[in-house]
């Protein structure tokens, strides 16, 4: 069974990045659920996610963490098992793996991924699932936040868009407050199998993935040779 994860820099849906997750389940008219807690469930986000799957082979759900028991018949765990690809969006990554942990959702989350469901996302939803990165989710500055580990390596998103997202995470992987790890430009993606890099895609040419590490007391990005598909 292969442990498979797409991430990618922005938390935009986008129907490149659905569908070649929705692809990579090998699956025709694929269940591929989103996982908007991060953004507190924003409805207009809900609705783009709806928008850009009406034009894709897929059965779209999305599963939410504000429930109470008498509506809610499925535990999360029910509900993820038995969807193909998983889509986690962007916005407070602190708030919504604390909610996830409470909920025992990231257990389930680990446990789906290792039953082969796809795992991905953009933004908060990329960063989640490495060991570590920068966040914006405290308030004043970017600060380290812990992910799930699914990739023992660190990530960083937005890296052609924010301006601090970038020197802080160099710094960061230099002073070893984080590991070395895997940097996506908005517009450009990461396929993992089994934990190691698969691919690299991206919607234009302008737009990147990289693995950063140092060497020597110096950053090293190491570009992934990506394949266009916007």
């Amino acid at each position: 069974m292969q442990k498979q994860l797409v991430v990618y820099g922005s938390g935009r849906h986008t129907v490149p990045f659905l569908n070649y997750m929705a692809k990579a389940t090998g699956k025709e008219n694929s269940n591929i659920c989103f996982i908007p807690t991060a953004s507190g469930e924003d409805k207009a986000y809900i609705t783009e996610f709806y928008n850009v799957c009406s034009q894709l082979d897929v059965t779209p759900h999305v599963m939410s963490v504000w429930i109470n028991s008498y509506d809610h018949k499925e535990s999360f765990e029910e509900i993820i098992s038995r969807m193909d690809a998983i889509v986690v969006g962007g916005g407070n990554t602190l708030n919504m793996l604390a909610i996830w942990k409470a909920q025992g959702i990231d257990t389930a989350l680990k446990k789906a991924y290792e039953n082969g469901v796809v795992m991905g996302g953009g933004s908060a939803g990329s960063l989640c699932w490495f060991n570590g990165g920068t966040t914006d989710s405290r308030p004043k500055e970017l600060s380290i936040v812990k992910g799930m580990k699914f990739i023992d390596k660190s990530h960083c998103p937005h890296y052609n868009s924010e301006k601090f997202r970038r020197p802080l995470y160099h710094q960061n992987i230099l002073s070893g407050a984080l590991s070395d790890g895997y940097a996506c430009d908005d517009r450009s993606a990461i396929h993992f199998k089994n934990g190691e890099v698969h691919k690299s895609i991206s919607l234009d040419f302008d737009n990147h993935s990289y693995y950063v590490h140092k060497k020597n007391g110096k950053i090293i990005e190491d570009a992934i040779p990506c394949e266009v598909i916007g």
